[in-house]
């Protein structure tokens, strides 16, 4: 398989704290990975520093074939190949949810205006809220505001979806929608890594799961193996801790 996603010997420094200390990382094209551990461990530091959004202090990040540390590398461009989605919904409010996922596509990807109404269009569509399209954020749940914003992502057609703890600000009725629309891009062959505490997802859906702490990955495996049989002493603290809840 080839790898879609290469990170190697990841650091970052906030100051005198040393968050990632030398993280390696491959994803396969297709594959559904996800990042576990408890908060503090730099998992959404690690997604960050993937898109660019925080600067490795060291390392080598490559994705879609993008040097992403490049100086020579157009990040919006390469930003435009890795969706990201947050765990707030960072909507215009005054837009509707189709102008919402329209000014992605006018500005990022540069597209006129009939394109772009269609390719949003679709892209609501695929997260099942094509009758909200002319709704506003208020006027709708958590939950849609959520899959609006994963609408915003996928209409730029990326390789790759970054998803940063994109259920934990959501009432629980309303989290089953957006792992819905994740299972679906999934089966599309979308390459996903996500940092998230939904560990039925998780055990369900990754095809493998990464284990981070204090800014390391502790263990990775498949599902069944991180879950039922971790090798590691701090995996296995952390799924009994979690498996209390």
């Amino acid at each position: 398989m080839t790898a879609i996603v290469k990170a190697y010997g990841v650091h970052k420094h906030f100051g005198h704290l040393h968050v990632l200390k030398g993280v390696d990382l491959e994803v396969a094209e297709r594959e559904l990975v996800f990042v576990i551990g408890p908060s503090g461990s730099g998992k959404s530091t690690l997604l960050r520093c993937l898109n660019r959004l925080e600067q490795p202090s060291s390392g080598s990040i490559e994705v879609a074939g993008i040097d992403m540390l490049s100086p020579k590398t157009d990040i919006n461009h390469a930003r435009q190949h890795i969706g990201m989605v947050f765990q707030s919904f960072n909507l215009y409010p005054h837009m509707t949810a189709l102008g919402n996922v329209m000014l992605a596509l006018r500005k990022v990807a540069g597209k006129g205006k009939a394109e772009a109404e269609t390719l949003a269009q679709a892209a609501l569509d695929r997260v099942g809220l094509a009758d909200r399209a002319h709704h506003r954020p208020a006027e709708l749940s958590g939950g849609q505001q959520q899959r609006v914003a994963i609408a915003r992502s996928i209409a730029l057609e990326p390789r790759v979806m970054l998803f940063d703890e994109p259920t934990s600000a959501l009432d629980p009725e309303l989290v089953g929608s957006v792992l819905a629309v994740m299972r679906d891009l999934r089966e599309s062959g979308m390459t996903m890594i996500v940092v998230s505490h939904e560990m039925g997802f998780a055990k369900n859906a990754a095809d493998r799961v990464i284990f981070m702490d204090d800014g390391l990955i502790v263990e990775q495996g498949p599902p069944a193996a991180i879950f039922d049989t971790p090798a590691h002493e701090r995996t296995r603290a952390f799924i009994g801790q979690i498996q209390q809840h």
